[in-house]
């Protein structure tokens, strides 16, 4: 049963900056050693209106409609995230690519699948996860579905697809 063990708030001051370091890898352009595994995205501040840039882990990238599948970690507290629900027109830069997209917030269903299907595909990831956000699991479906309910999952289609 997915239990909540700790109270975890997002970095700041030194720690913050070293989860930031990882942007210089993308402004150097050492990204492609990541491969399509993390993505930078660029998204416009919700009060100051500047470009902000994070760097993500892709949950899941769709070849077919060449979406990708990020979750906020942090849950509906990340400044990241209440960004792009503000504003969704984003910029994406992953592995070579440059992208201008638009993200989506998955219904709960959809997000539910999705946290499932990573936690099949990277089992110690996701435990690692769950942990860093005050979570144990015990590693059943029904856990990684109601982590799925509790992490936002946002999806980000590049622009020219948008139909």
């Amino acid at each position: 049963m997915l239990e909540k063990i700790a109270d975890r708030k997002p970095p700041r001051g030194f720690t913050r900056l070293l989860w930031r370091m990882s942007i210089l890898l993308f402004r150097l352009r050492l990204n492609r050693m990541l491969g399509e595994r993390f993505l930078l995205l660029q998204h416009i501040g919700r009060k100051s209106g500047l470009s902000r840039q994070n760097v993500l882990e892709v949950v899941r990238h769709d070849k077919a409609s060449d979406t990708y599948y990020v979750a906020s970690g942090w849950g509906d507290k990340s400044d990241w995230f209440r960004n792009v629900r503000k504003t969704p027109e984003v910029v994406i830069q992953v592995g070579g690519r440059r992208l201008e997209a638009v993200a989506r917030l998955l219904p709960p269903e959809e997000a539910e699948r999705e946290m499932l299907d990573y936690a099949l595909r990277h089992s110690f990831a996701i435990d690692s996860l769950a942990r860093f956000m005050g979570y144990h699991l015990e590693g059943t479906e029904d856990d990684y579905r109601a982590l799925g309910r509790i992490v936002p999952i946002i999806a980000i289609q590049p622009r020219r697809l948008q139909q």
